[in-house]
């Protein structure tokens, strides 16, 4: 019995903990079909590349603008940043992925596994990951 209550236990401390956030604020529909990102050197090209295909799926010109850029630069504007862990293989930890209208925050997604510990939903490809947090910021299609 006490072999039993002390199994539970530590299964009970390795699991909490284990979370993965994800928190969304969607855009508001807007009328521009093009969403101008801010290059983010620091983070691995894939990102970048998945984001403008996620852009391009959902009707959206993607265009690329160089990272010292402002974010006035385009009437609708986004920045992005990533993070990757090893833990038995490279998975994405964390993504943030803000949209602005003429400067001001319209829409913004965070997904957090950081505190997944054990978790192994956060061994994610990133880029289904990235289609699905685009979709979640971008609920509708350009020109909806």
């Amino acid at each position: 019995m006490f072999n039993r209550i002390t199994l539970l236990a530590a299964v009970a401390a390795l699991s909490s903990g284990c979370a993965i956030q994800q928190t969304v604020k969607p855009v508001e529909r807007f009328a521009d079909k093009t969403v101008c990102i801010v290059d983010n050197p620091a983070v691995r090209e894939g990102f970048l590349i998945a984001y403008k295909q996620a852009l391009e799926a959902k009707g959206f010109a993607a265009q690329k603008i160089a990272a010292d850029a402002s974010i006035i630069q385009c009437p609708i504007t986004s920045t992005y940043t990533a993070n990757w862990r090893w833990d038995l293989a490279m998975y994405m930890v964390y993504a943030n992925i803000k949209v602005y209208n003429n400067g001001k925050p319209i829409g913004e997604v965070v997904y957090d596994a950081k505190s997944a510990g054990m978790n192994t939903a956060k061994f994610i490809t990133a880029d289904t990951k990235i289609k699905e947090l685009v979709d979640q910021l971008f609920p509708a299609t350009a020109g909806q």
